[in-house]
């Protein structure tokens, strides 16, 4: 039985259980999950994934449609947790233990998420861009922008083999992984009869359909990433993609065990020191003095010329090429300092590269929206309650200075009468209700409220009237803005080609066919 697809190449319409899926909680916070459908948790509602924004069991996440606006849910993540421990503490100093059934009947009445009152997330599916939001940062990851450009001029396709050394997180890895993938043809025909394979005329089987698979050969040198790596291209169901090596490749090269790989279209170096690695991605073995020129490195000591190496330039027939002999191959170097990429084009040079060119990626994210300005803007979403005209703002002063006039008028009349009454206690009399019933028809210690200003709950309740009959979208002005922050790692970007060489049967194979 064939492997499910992974979520990267084909995440379908809803959320599968022991699948990987996002939740976006705002534009650049993600979280990653493997949904799961046990309830072997501490939890009565099964696994349970705790953000800032709520709670939401798997249970409210599977089976649901791409782009689900799933709710929060009531989960009480302190005393539930502690009352499963204190029963297993409980049960362990009486030597019982609660009976299966009765676990699994508690479960179940407890089972269904209760909505919460607040808090929402939207569940996406996984994708090279959703993922570098949300990994787990082991290294400095390569951004969208950068991995975007580097994949379009590296002209990777489906079908081909890219290699990439410095693996680090696994943030290009990924990207690299969807955009060389074409699996899906060779399975769509995974038997390929005898007379096909031999290049019969009248095989049914389409020519696409006996391409290679394209692969991703990812090396690192450190063995805890490399290995942490491994772990995830599995859970993504990348395994068949993507081949990862623990191997040092300034010393060991590319090449594997198996003779035919990596056989590169194109590579991605994103090392300290990517010159060094440069004397093992040639046609043929360098000779010892560009090999001298290409290991100089004066932050480094000299590495002595190994036994492997001398040998490879004495005896040809051993040297072995990690590279496609059938067309040309490109590569990308990804260096942060302007030292590293002067000496890696010195060695690109001596190597026999052509094109070669750098190139430098800022990239900002621009926030285009309409700008409504004005006092009739307040208490709405995305406006600015500021005066638009002098007319508005003379208007507001008005209002203002009118309200605290009145503020103050019935400050100062409390004041008169509270003297009024201190007044009164003294000579030992009170106030008669006729002189209070006299005040209060004369207007003494009563304001007219007709010309007092709007509140600014007056102004609110009044806003809140006209909106339904305003139409949002066409007022205000179209402004836009940058982000203040730059989500991109800066560094420089080193391109080349290295042309196929050109043999002598290659030239009279052309000369026969096109003189």
């Amino acid at each position: 039985m064939a492997p499910p697809p992974s979520p990267f190449f084909d995440p379908g319409t809803h959320a599968a259980p022991n699948s990987l899926s996002v939740l976006q909680l705002r534009r650049d916070h993600l979280i990653p999950a493997v949904l799961s459908a046990s309830t072997e948790s501490e939890y009565a509602e099964g696994k349970v994934e705790n953000t800032r924004f709520g709670s939401f069991p798997h249970s409210t996440l599977l089976h649901q449609p791409w782009g689900t606006q799933v709710l929060a849910s009531v989960v009480d993540t302190g005393s539930r947790g502690q009352k499963s421990k204190k029963r297993k503490r409980e049960g362990d100093d009486d030597g019982q233990s609660t009976p299966v059934h009765e676990t699994e009947r508690a479960r179940k009445d407890l089972v269904k998420a209760v909505t919460a009152s607040s808090g929402f997330a939207h569940l996406v599916p996984p994708t090279p861009e959703t993922w570098t939001l949300c990994l787990p940062h082991r290294t400095q990851v390569v951004y969208t922008p950068d991995y975007s450009y580097i994949l379009q001029r590296l002209r990777v396709r489906p079908g081909d083999h890219i290699i990439e050394a410095g693996a680090g997180s696994g943030s290009f890895t990924h990207a690299a992984a969807r955009a060389v993938h074409n699996g899906a043809l060779e399975e769509a025909h995974p038997a390929i009869t005898t007379e096909a394979a031999n290049g019969d005329e009248h095989s049914m089987v389409p020519k696409a359909r006996r391409k290679r698979r394209g692969g991703v050969y990812s090396y690192e040198f450190h063995a805890p990433r490399a290995k942490q790596l491994q772990v995830e291209v599995n859970e993504h169901g990348l395994s068949s993609t993507v081949k990862v090596t623990n191997r040092d490749v300034y010393e060991d090269g590319f090449c594997l065990e198996d003779e035919e790989a990596p056989d590169a279209d194109a590579i991605f170096l994103d090392l300290p020191a990517p010159w060094l690695a440069l004397k093992h991605l040639t046609r043929s073995p360098p000779s010892p003095a560009v090999m001298k020129s290409v290991a100089s490195d004066p932050a480094t000591p000299e590495p002595e010329p190994s036994a492997h190496i001398a040998q490879t330039s004495s005896t040809p027939k051993l040297f072995r090429s990690p590279l496609n002999a059938k067309k040309p191959v490109r590569i990308c170097t990804f260096s942060p300092c302007i030292e590293q990429v002067t000496k890696t084009v010195t060695a690109l040079r001596s190597l026999g590269w052509l094109e070669i060119g750098m190139t430098e990626i800022l990239s900002k994210r621009l926030e285009v929206r309409r700008e409504r300005i004005g006092l009739q803007e307040e208490g709405l979403r995305g406006a600015n309650p500021s005066a638009a005209t002098v007319q508005e703002a003379v208007q507001r002063l008005r209002d203002v200075e009118g309200r605290a006039k009145v503020f103050h008028g019935l400050q100062k009349e409390k004041q008169e009468e509270i003297a009024r009454k201190v007044e009164a206690k003294k000579r030992g009399g009170k106030v008669s209700p006729a002189e209070e019933d006299q005040e209060a028809v004369s207007g003494k210690g009563k304001v007219k409220v007709e010309s007092v200003p709007p509140s600014k709950h007056d102004r609110l309740e009044r806003a809140k009237k006209e909106l339904d009959n305003r139409e949002l979208f066409k007022e205000g002005r179209l402004v836009h803005r940058t982000e203040p922050e730059l989500k991109t790692h800066t560094s420089y970007l080193v391109f080349a080609v290295l042309p196929r060489e050109w043999t002598k049967e290659d030239e009279e194979k052309a000369n026969r066919k096109w003189s």
